[in-house]
């Protein structure tokens, strides 16, 4: 564990939780603060926090109350799990791999390059003891984490320039966060982690060159295709990444057993529902970005695919083994990894395949 990491980030949040109100816990209710990553009311995961409020606070009949707040209202987005583990806030809403520099292994709780698609993540987390894992790990800083949303295989992101060779990667200015970055790194990129609600005019400033961002549905939401014209696919670096809410396990532990099988119950839901979500409207964002805005649709060639394809191995083995905990955790992930991807490939790929009429071996 990186502590002076951990307790340098707890001294960040010190000075803001003198102003951040105190808890309300009376009558019997839990009134709670939600600290987020995302921007206000943004489609998906802004809206996806707001919606797992009322499903807790319908599910406990009203005994938990969660009030959210956007990044930057509170505390900056990537001050949210600081903010939580110190008791300044409650709970979070964000994606783990923001959290790397405490720990690598939090990159396996969101996503890994070249790592599981949601339905693979979800059998690892709920079945083959990724959870538990994931408990252990977050428990040292006073959290206690559970999934609650997806957003499926993202793209590869928006480039002001195409990219036809590795050559083309070299300088280039891309926003990519997690591991995925680290990819670009060894690709002689210049990757930056960027909060979501910066990324746009750091593109139409010319700060970055490129950005991944999610998928059409949010990103177009941000207008990323009125500042960059190519649009990239397939994504590696974000297979199927979920997004985490943390309480704070001090008060996490004060939740009666109902109110606590009721919260993970709802971040359950809300984990499936927002996959669904996102799906859809996807599907549909894709149409009108290329129909209505004339998005530059391209593939990454075979020689990129096959480069990104074995840099994303070497960099999830190089974080996986970075300490003793986490190569606990990625020899978990990859074990389930391997079990699962026999399983999706002669189920889901190869009925899509089917489906579509490709010629099976």
């Amino acid at each position: 564990m990186k502590r002076r990491s951990f307790l340098a980030g707890a001294g960040v949040v010190a000075a803001t939780a003198a102003t951040l109100p105190k808890p309300a816990i009376a009558s019997g209710v839990k009134r709670l603060k939600m600290v987020t990553t995302w921007p206000k009311n943004f489609p998906g995961m802004g809206v996806s926090a707001e919606r797992l409020a009322t499903r807790i606070k319908t599910m406990t009949e009203g005994q938990v109350e969660i009030r959210v707040y956007a990044a930057d209202e509170l505390v900056p987005a990537l001050q949210a799990f600081d903010t939580v583990s110190s008791g300044a806030a409650e709970v979070y809403h964000g994606a783990e791999y923001y959290w790397q520099g405490k720990s690598p292994a939090f990159n396996f709780f969101t996503t890994v390059p070249n790592g599981m698609i949601a339905t693979e993540l979800n059998a690892w987390m709920y079945h083959g003891g990724g959870q538990q894992l994931w408990d252990e790990l977050s428990a040292q800083f006073n959290i206690k984490p559970f999934m609650a949303s997806n957003t499926g295989v993202q793209m590869g992101g928006w480039f002001r320039k195409e990219i036809n060779t590795l050559e083309d990667f070299k300088g280039l200015r891309i926003r990519m966060p997690g591991l995925g970055g680290e990819v670009m790194r060894k690709l002689d990129a210049a990757a930056v982690t960027l909060a979501g609600n910066q990324i746009y005019q750091a593109l139409q400033n010319g700060t970055i060159d490129a950005t991944e961002w999610v998928g059409p549905w949010n990103d177009m939401t941000f207008g990323f295709h009125q500042v960059a014209d190519y649009y990239y696919w397939p994504g590696f670096h974000e297979p199927g990444p979920a997004l985490a809410v943390g309480f704070n396990k001090t008060v996490w532990d004060g939740f009666t057993p109902s109110q606590q099988a009721a919260v993970e119950a709802a971040c359950a839901a809300e984990n499936d529902y927002t996959l669904a979500e996102f799906n859809y409207q996807n599907a549909k964002s894709l149409q009108t970005l290329i129909k209505d805005h004339n998005v530059k649709l391209r593939r990454f060639s075979p020689e990129i695919r096959a480069r990104l394809t074995a840099l994303s191995d070497e960099v999830v083995e190089e974080a996986g083994n970075s300490d003793a905990f986490t190569k606990r955790v990625y020899e978990s992930y990859k074990a389930s990894l391997a079990l699962s991807r026999e399983w999706t490939r002669i189920a889901d790929q190869a009925f899509v395949e089917a489906r579509q009429g490709i010629a099976l071996d």
